[in-house]
């Protein structure tokens, strides 16, 4: 529910009749249902037995370890320093706390960083998005896992810009410029103009953000991925309680039966 949410609020343009909603009313009802769903995610996973006290501890670590990292990078021809743990975590951890991860690391960074705005909910689901999709990836180890991981990151990082784009490109340009969004046009038409506008304002920069994030994941994936690994088994994250009858004193060696077979011979 919640990625579906998401996808609308992005895709309005190709779905959605124009007029419904404003660039106004839009964000702050996206905000609203956004933390409604991620606790709803995380309540989930609880509840599956996926995420429990010790994961939830980690996912605060881990959201201010992304919170210190985004400033080192933001602004800077699109490095990103924020995605690579997103991948590595959603990879180890799974979807459910990948998408998870990726919203509260960015409300966490945006409170610390003066980064509040109507493009918040938008980078929220962006990067829920990159931690849940990691978590999706086929089973892979050793340096295949790693290539995977790189090249995911990649793809993640164009992904990542395509879609925050579609949150402003409908209100940011001239109605007469030949990219900008035109009500009313058929999808494709609607879609090779937006493809026009995204090649030409931040493909650039979104290159950038690719291959900084995949050149961190080939560099730190193999120490990283074996520390949360480590973290999970340490912490016996997915440990599932069972509850077994004690023996019967006459089964047991030595015990009462063997006992008095014992004397008897």
């Amino acid at each position: 529910m919640a990625s579906f949410l998401g996808f609308v609020a992005f895709l309005w343009p190709f779905l959605v009749a124009p007029g419904t909603f404003g660039s106004a009313e839009t964000p702050p009802l996206m905000f609203g249902a956004l933390l409604v769903l991620v606790l709803a995610v995380v309540f989930a996973e609880v509840a599956d037995g996926r995420i429990d006290a010790k994961a939830l501890a980690m996912l605060g670590v881990l959201s201010a370890i992304n919170a210190a990292l985004r400033p080192l990078g933001a602004g800077t021809a699109g490095i990103e320093t924020v995605f690579f743990v997103l991948v590595l975590a959603g990879r180890v951890y799974g979807p459910g706390f990948g998408f998870a991860l990726g919203c509260t690391s960015l409300f966490t960074s945006a409170l610390l960083t003066g980064g509040v705005g109507p493009w918040m909910p938008y980078q929220m689901f962006g990067c829920a998005w990159v931690g849940m999709f990691a978590g999706l990836l086929p089973a892979a180890r050793g340096r295949a896992e790693i290539a995977l991981l790189a090249s995911y990151a990649a793809i993640a990082g164009y992904g990542f810009g395509f879609m925050l784009n579609l949150s402003f490109w409908p209100f940011s340009l001239d109605p007469g410029s030949s990219i900008a969004y035109q009500p009313g046009l058929p999808v494709e038409e609607q879609l090779q103009r937006y493809l026009v506008f995204f090649s030409v304002t931040s493909l650039g920069w979104d290159t950038g953000r690719a291959v900084t994030t995949a050149v961190l994941v080939a560099i730190t994936g193999p120490a990283v991925l074996a520390a949360f690994r480590r973290a999970a088994r340490r912490a016996n994250f997915h440990a599932t309680a069972t509850f077994i009858a004690p023996p019967n004193p006459t089964d047991r060696p030595g015990g009462a039966g063997s006992l008095a077979q014992g004397e008897g011979d």
